[in-house]
């Protein structure tokens, strides 16, 4: 059986298998697979793992339990508390350790949780390596994990200067010539891993920053805030009179940006900012099956080479890893760059697009000059259970006729969320109004059938 799915282990919070019960089998299993696959061992030498969460309640319970599994197993752990994702992958490479634990949802409700592993090279875990954590997970009976030998358990460290690491990591991504003294940047931390980091880091920069969802409570992170809900942001930047907006996703590693006029700039026109308007010419980039066919055009009028790949920032590693290329993303704002990062780093993107602001002394709505965005209508019908919408033939056969009314001039995509119980139908075309209305027909007829 395999727990993982696209985006680590995730679910709700007390239920399987977000459960203390499970997370503790968890902590050991992954310790003990650690520990087998060290490459010289050692027994005066530990593996050793860092663990962060965002600021979702239950982060507490399930930072106890991986805690006590690892421990249990002979792994040293160091907590690094509060923090985005991307800060726990590059803190992985700067401890030199043998993995990084993520203890977050990204932009779920507060009442769902997870779990994802990076690698000691700070990126995601290998299919091999989740393989051998399921497999030894299924061998371990209710909690009775096997204690070897008391002298033998790990030890757990918490690390109290890991923001500050972090935030310096992230300046060093930042032109040391250049500063961000001329501009007033409103950031939307989401209630979420990068609200005490993101504003700092800026100030830090010489912007002046006025914070928003920077006051999480537990249970209000991604409510009505942050990338996913970007209301807020746009008119805050127009009632503050800014010139830039940031909003980050709860975990922080996903960006949507607002220019000075109050609209929105999403993962695409990030793409198009760094990859037309980078000092050195950039080769390559990478998108997904989700990206905007507009963009595509704008990159086939550069001369820039692009390319797709299946949803999910491991699928756009993959393919940047294949062809050789620095910078990928998706539409929701996951951004790679990985001449600064091994990750996708909601903060790190940001500075890349600030710089550019401040090296040609344009506003954000001046850099989007010679990218149009085709029409773009996307519906994510709620199931109860995850289903595959193309084993029902009457929803087949509407796809297809879909996809023929469309060619040359747009395209249909219809997917499963890899992480909730939602397909999502996405539709685009040159005409706005049939994009619309085809979304919304093809949404409600999966709706009436598979609900």
């Amino acid at each position: 059986m395999s727990y993982f799915g696209t985006d680590g282990i995730r679910g709700k919070f007390g239920e399987f298998p977000i459960h203390p019960q499970f997370l503790i089998k968890l902590g050991y299993a992954t310790g003990k697979v650690l520990l087998a696959n060290q490459a010289a061992p050692n027994e005066n030498h530990r593996p050793n793992v860092v663990i962060g969460k965002d600021t979702r309640l239950s982060g507490y319970v399930i930072e106890a339990c991986l805690q006590a599994g690892f421990n249990a197993a002979g792994v040293d752990v160091h907590m690094l508390g509060t923090i985005p994702t991307p800060a726990i992958a590059h803190l992985t490479r700067s401890f030199h350790a043998d993995a990084g634990v993520v203890i977050s949802a990204s932009h779920n409700p507060f009442y769902d949780n997870g779990i994802k592993f990076f690698s000691n090279e700070g990126k995601k875990l290998s299919d091999e390596i989740q393989q051998a954590i399921n497999e030894k997970i299924d061998e371990i009976k209710d909690i009775n994990v096997v204690i070897d030998t008391p002298e033998a358990l790990g030890k757990s460290y918490r690390v109290e200067d890991a923001k500050g690491r972090y935030i310096e990591f992230c300046k060093g991504t930042f032109p040391y010539n250049l500063n961000l003294n001329a501009l007033k940047i409103v950031v939307d931390c989401a209630n979420g891993a990068g609200y005490s980091v993101a504003p700092r880091v800026l100030r830090e920069l010489g912007a002046s920053v006025i914070a928003i969802g920077d006051k999480p409570d537990g249970i209000n992170i991604n409510d009505n805030v942050g990338s996913t809900h970007p209301a807020n942001l746009q008119q805050a930047v127009l009632d503050h009179d800014a010139q830039v907006g940031i909003a980050l996703d709860g975990d922080g590693d996903r960006i949507i940006m607002v220019n000075e006029k109050g609209e929105l700039v999403d993962g695409d026109g990030i793409l198009y900012i760094l990859a037309t308007q980078a000092e050195q010419q950039v080769d390559g980039v990478v998108g997904t099956l989700m990206t905007n066919m507009g963009l595509q055009l704008a990159f086939d009028k550069a001369g820039i080479a692009f390319e797709r790949a299946k949803v999910g920032d491991r699928y756009v590693m993959q393919g940047l890893e294949k062809n050789g290329w620095v910078l990928g993303g998706e539409s929701s704002g996951h951004i790679l760059t990985l001449d600064k990062a091994s990750t996708g780093d909601a903060i790190v993107a940001g500075l890349q697009v600030l710089a550019v602001m401040a090296q040609r002394k344009q506003s954000l709505s001046e850099l989007m000059k010679g990218y149009t965005q085709l029409p773009q209508k996307l519906v994510n019908v709620r199931l109860a259970q995850k289903q595959d919408p193309y084993t029902f033939p009457e929803l087949a056969n509407a796809f297809k006729a879909a996809e023929e009314k469309l060619t040359g001039r747009g395209r249909l995509l219809i997917r499963q969320s890899g992480t909730e119980p939602l397909i999502r139908v996405m539709v685009e075309s040159d005409d706005e109004i049939e994009c619309d209305m085809l979304a919304n027909e093809l949404a409600e007829k999966v709706r009436q059938v598979m609900a």
